[in-house]
């Protein structure tokens, strides 16, 4: 199995989980990882490392096909050097809601550099939805 945690587009109800997530999803459940949350004006969110709850959901993929697509999604690609890449995947430990461990999951980083470059605003609450950002 392959967990892997996301705050943005490829939470349930987003606008690419069904496309990238869906067909491949054994489990989601919501869930809260530590770090930063931006807004980008491209109209999508970044998540940085940091100390603050981020919530998101833990998705649950069946097999590595799943991440390969992510990894498309994301920009991501684990031969290019890392300043090539618009993203990082990295392991990181995933909480449920109430704070108590569920072990690690990949998730999708950004450099604060990056987000810095891409003009991201400080999203405080660490909550990011379409909704709450539908002028872009």
């Amino acid at each position: 199995m392959y967990p892997v945690f996301v705050y943005g587009t490829l939470k349930p109800q987003e606008a690419a989980y069904e496309k990238y997530c869906d067909p491949f999803v054994v489990s989601a459940q919501p869930a809260i990882m530590r770090g930063e949350l931006f807004h980008l004006p491209q109209g999508y969110p970044a998540m940085t490392v940091g100390d603050r709850w981020i919530r998101g959901a833990l998705l649950t993929f069946r097999d590595a096909a799943a991440i390969a697509r992510i990894d498309h999604f994301e920009d991501y690609d684990p031969m290019r050097p890392p300043h090539a890449n618009l993203y990082q995947r990295l392991r990181q430990p995933v909480f449920a809601i109430t704070q108590q461990p569920l072990g690690t999951a990949w998730v999708y980083l950004m450099s604060p550099q990056q987000v810095c470059v891409l003009g991201g605003t400080r999203v405080d609450n660490g909550r990011w939805s379409k909704q709450l950002f539908p002028s872009i």
